[in-house]
């Protein structure tokens, strides 16, 4: 977290009144980089200014497929006001030569400056424009959002919609009213309309987002819309079958909430699990899977192939690939589950984590989600505290992750220590773990492994004492061998996280939906099918055996 002094003896910063300064230390991450990692990279769109407060960076162009390093950056330096106030891309990389500081001011926050610090504004405006020669003139001012949201900051509706609003990577407005009341939250859509107290089904309904199967039946039906489910959806779509995705809330299931996944071929610099997720559901998309958001499956029938979602829809498949994954585990504690939303996260998705600037934030676990999250958080949070039930993080976190957590100077890790209460009459105060307390915290993390919601399935889909879908020969059969994903029932495979026996990973994630697609058509092969796949109607349950 910077102070004061540090931000006045930047040039930038130099004439800033007291309150325009604690503005931007109060919005402002605080970054820091080893040689070689990247602050942002060329082709960003990443609406953000960046000053380096010490080190330094060199600045990389791509020229002939090649990186090369054109120039370098010292301690004073902005970068970034393109994107930030132009709207395009960046033209160049920034790079650790040495240790550095970076100041990250988000495009939202940038907005928010107070009237005090106009002429911050325009210092950044005009440097944008020195940085463009020949360029004319363009508008500045960015589209308004999408939406606003008015809503109290802990209430529990409105967490919920900002929550869905910010997993399906839609840009928002947030307001805080002065009172509570039965009105909120509201919801202000860009031509004016409102709408009060809204569902996220409603709410989705009106940004144009599909909600509803637009036929009765299909060749391929993927409940799950996390990595292995888009992964299905992509490949299905892509070779020619008639495939639908049903999600209940957004698409990336748990890995989407993840901040940075810096283990996943392809990606050289880590990508977020949201922009991962994002680019797939386009990806999945434009190559014609029909994909659905908050529905929700309630009940498979094995003999019909039929699929009943949360409003008694019935759907009819060929084939089902079931990719639901896991969700995150309680803690089991009660005052944890009554401040969830309000100081209490599962996860650390991206609005979560943009609230915590300056504070003082716990996280409870030891696995990758857990020290990605951590990594993350260190840039904005005063002080990060990972609470670890065992004796090391050896054993369950990857060595990178454990590494960048030792390199982050305002992250602790406590082992062989738990919570075990939480305190807050509207949001949450503090916290008590085994070590003593009560310990003052803004907010608390809860990543501790998750389990597979599997008790909605019919009991013909055989699972293991853990309720993980069991496949291939670990699958009980009659008729034949089951192919590697198959299930207990002939034409039901399961993918990812919610198979017994699967890799916890994205990409064997990914893997297993694109292998699901293959092992389908070889399936299908078998089938006396006449009619066109998209629109028969499932065959009989004889027919599959």
């Amino acid at each position: 977290m910077f102070t004061r002094s540090e931000l006045r003896a930047i040039p930038l910063f130099a004439t800033l009144t007291d309150d325009a300064l604690d503005f931007v230390i109060g919005h402002s991450a605080d970054i820091r980089l080893l040689p070689g990692e990247y602050v942002s990279h060329e082709g960003d769109t990443t609406r953000a200014l960046f000053v380096l407060v010490e080190g330094a960076l060199d600045v990389l162009k791509v020229v002939e497929n090649e990186e090369r390093t054109i120039s370098t950056r010292a301690p004073g330096d902005s970068f970034g006001e393109l994107p930030l106030v132009l709207n395009t891309p960046l033209a160049v990389s920034f790079r650790a030569s040495k240790p550095a500081r970076v100041l990250r001011l988000d495009g939202k926050e940038f907005k928010g400056l107070p009237e005090s610090a106009r002429g911050l504004a325009t210092a950044i405006e005009a440097s944008a424009r020195e940085r463009i020669e020949g360029l004319q003139e363009v508008a500045t001012s960015p589209a308004p959002p999408m939406l606003t949201v008015i809503g109290p900051q802990w209430d529990d509706a409105t967490y919920e919609l900002r929550e869905f609003l910010d997993r399906n990577a839609i840009d928002f407005d947030w307001i805080t009213p002065d009172g509570t009341g039965k009105d909120y939250p509201q919801v202000r859509l860009r031509d004016g309309t409102v709408l009060k107290n809204p569902s996220t089904r409603r709410l989705a309904e009106a940004l144009g987002l599909n909600c509803s199967p637009q036929k009765s039946s299909y060749d391929v039906v993927i409940i799950g819309g996390g990595p292995a489910g888009l992964a299905a959806a992509v490949y299905g779509a892509s070779e020619g079958l008639a495939t639908l995705l049903v999600e209940c809330e957004a698409p990336g299931g748990q890995a989407g909430t993840s901040s940075r996944i810096e283990n996943y071929l392809g990606f050289p610099y880590g990508v977020s699990g949201g922009e991962l997720a994002h680019r797939a559901f386009e990806q999945a998309k434009r190559l014609g899977a029909e994909i659905v958001v908050t529905r929700s499956a309630m009940r498979i029938d094995p003999a019909s192939y039929t699929v009943t979602l949360d409003d008694e829809q019935t759907i009819g498949a060929h084939t089902i690939v079931l990719a639901t994954g896991v969700s995150w585990r309680r803690l089991g504690i009660p005052s944890v589950d009554r401040l969830r939303g309000r100081g209490v996260y599962y996860g650390a998705a991206p609005d979560e984590v943009r609230s915590v600037f300056g504070k003082d934030v716990f996280i409870v676990g030891a696995g990758n989600s857990a020290g990605q999250a951590a990594v993350n958080l260190a840039n904005r949070a005063r002080a990060v505290t990972v609470l670890v039930r065992g004796d090391s993080l050896e054993k369950s976190m990857s060595r990178y992750l454990i590494d960048q957590l030792a390199a982050k100077p305002n992250v602790t890790v406590q082992t062989k220590t738990e919570v075990v209460d939480v305190h807050g009459e509207t949001h949450l105060e503090a916290i008590t773990t085994t070590n003593g307390g009560p310990i003052p915290a803004s907010a608390l993390f809860i990543m501790i492994g998750a389990d597979a919601e599997t008790q909605w399935l019919p009991h013909e889909i055989c699972r293991d004492a853990q309720g993980y879908v069991l496949t291939g020969p670990n699958a009980p059969h009659m008729e034949r061998q089951r192919f590697f994903l198959e299930t207990c029932v002939p034409g039901i495979f399961a993918v990812g996280d919610v198979r017994s026996g699967s890799i916890k990973r994205v990409a064997a994630a990914v893997g297993e939906g694109s292998m699901a697609i293959a092992l389908i058509h070889q399936y299908l092969a078998q089938l006396p099918i006449t009619a066109s796949r998209a629109d028969a109607a499932a065959p009989p349950a004889a027919a599959r055996s």
